[in-house]
């Protein structure tokens, strides 16, 4: 995993997601990004990084956004160009999928858990949580 940051757009998985959900014009780039998460009993580091970066988008497209800086700007672009109502399912599931992500099935949680940032990182999954689910 290639990352900077403990943010949710701060890695490299993320990154090349944005520029999938940039091709994009309806939520199914983030419900795709989200349902991986389920889709094995141990979650990659790579799709924990593209879900959550779905799951910050889908807070974003609520009006919740996080921070603003120079990698989610094409985010927050997209999401600035359409006007989505996110099905309630698909919050349900983002909060359960970051859930899981910072549980103990989870590689990504794994790596960050072996840092001295684990306790940051956590706190922005966690809020990111709030932010989707408000």
């Amino acid at each position: 995993m290639g990352a900077w940051g403990i943010g949710n757009f701060d890695n490299d998985s993320a990154g090349d997601w944005t520029y999938e959900l940039g091709e994009s014009s309806d939520l199914t780039v983030i419900e795709n990004a989200i349902n991986a998460v389920f889709e094995d009993d141990y979650i990659d580091s790579d799709i924990g990084c593209e879900a959550l970066a779905a799951i910050d988008t889908l807070a974003r497209v609520k009006g919740n956004f996080g921070k603003k800086d120079s990698y989610t700007e094409n985010v927050d672009e997209w999401v600035s160009k359409y006007n989505f109502e996110p099905p309630k399912e698909l919050i349900e599931n983002a909060v359960k999928a970051a859930k899981a992500i910072l549980g103990d099935q989870s590689e990504l949680s794994d790596i960050w858990r072996a840092t001295e940032y684990f306790d940051a990182w956590r706190i922005e999954v966690e809020s990111v949580i709030e932010r989707v689910g408000a």
